[in-house]
């Protein structure tokens, strides 16, 4: 039954990944081209609830054309997929819940403010972006004035955040193996698997406190006892956020991880978002530091409840 379990919420894992890759993919369909007074144009052609659209592209170009077949050829592939992960699903008796009520209104207050959430956790990363930036980076994929490696960054984030709103992953209960699909997103293009456990020492800046190598069974466990406690909700996600940031569990992007994990959570109870703002990032910091080396817990918390938590 254990088997059974961790076995769907891997292939339901899988499953939203392929998904918010396909999301992103801006042309899938099938390829056309029209001429029209011996110039040449490039459509998508796609079947929506049994009607046929064809969107313009642009013109007709080898580049665009080549770059357009290549879209739609990884958008078949990954569709394959996810039949081939449904198939599996079904295998194991899986049957896909109703999202509840509570849970529904948290997705779409969280996607309504997704941007305003991606900007404030870029500048706790400590990216050199601003607020109008940060929007042309989330609709383009690009701006001019940023270097590559902040603009990967804010994309990663968009892909992580998708993920964790993906139905079947909203479902999923909070663990250890989310937090690590969430860090291999976030560190992707930086390092070759971020989702894996820390397996060197590390350093973290401004602070004397040094984290011990993780053992991937005790964070298990550690997470799911968090999960499990008899405290409010709010104060599990800022401890399983904490824990996370403390224990510096991936390679690279523990802030990060350890903020859209401890989301993960509240929103599959339809509690809110905990998101620390743009202009409370140094006051934060200065008491990140303060717990990395005591250990006390209540003054973060207590920020954290009053500054970075909206309640639905």
């Amino acid at each position: 039954m254990e088997n059974n379990f961790l076995n769907i919420q891997k292939l339901l894992n899988d499953k939203a990944q392929l998904t918010a890759k396909l999301n992103l993919i801006p042309y899938d369909g099938t390829v056309e081209i029209k001429e029209v007074s011996s110039k040449k144009y490039l459509y998508i052609r796609k079947r929506i609830n049994n009607k046929v659209t064809s969107n313009y592209v642009g013109i007709y170009s080898d580049e665009l054309y080549s770059f357009l077949l290549r879209q739609v050829q990884d958008a078949k592939a990954i569709k394959k997929q996810i039949k081939l992960l449904d198939k599996e699903l079904l295998k194991l008796d899986y049957i896909q819940e109703d999202i509840p009520k509570n849970i529904a209104i948290n997705l779409e207050f969280t996607r309504a403010n997704m941007k305003s959430i991606i900007y404030d956790q870029a500048i706790l990363e400590g990216v050199s972006t601003t607020f109008p930036d940060t929007e042309l980076i989330l609709e383009n994929g690009k701006v001019n004035n940023m270097s590559s490696s902040d603009v990967l960054k804010i994309i990663n984030l968009k892909h992580a955040w998708e993920f964790i709103l993906d139905k079947n992953v909203i479902l999923c209960p909070t663990s250890y193996y989310i937090s690590q699909y969430v860090a291999k997103i976030i560190n992707e293009g930086f390092y070759y698997d971020g989702g894996q456990i820390r397996q060197v020492p590390v350093r973290i800046g401004g602070t004397s406190y040094i984290p011990r190598i993780p053992s991937e069974s005790d964070v298990k466990s550690d997470i799911d006892n968090i999960i499990q406690s008899d405290i409010d909700v709010i104060d599990k996600a800022i401890m399983i956020a904490l824990y996370i940031m403390k224990k510096q569990i991936f390679i690279d992007g523990n802030k990060r991880t350890a903020i859209i994990l401890a989301n993960h959570y509240l929103i599959s109870q339809g509690k809110g978002l905990l998101v620390v703002p743009y202009n409370k990032v140094d006051k934060f910091k200065e008491l990140l530091i303060k717990y990395y080396e005591d250990d006390k817990i209540d003054i973060i918390r207590d920020f954290m409840k009053q500054e970075c938590y909206d309640k639905l």
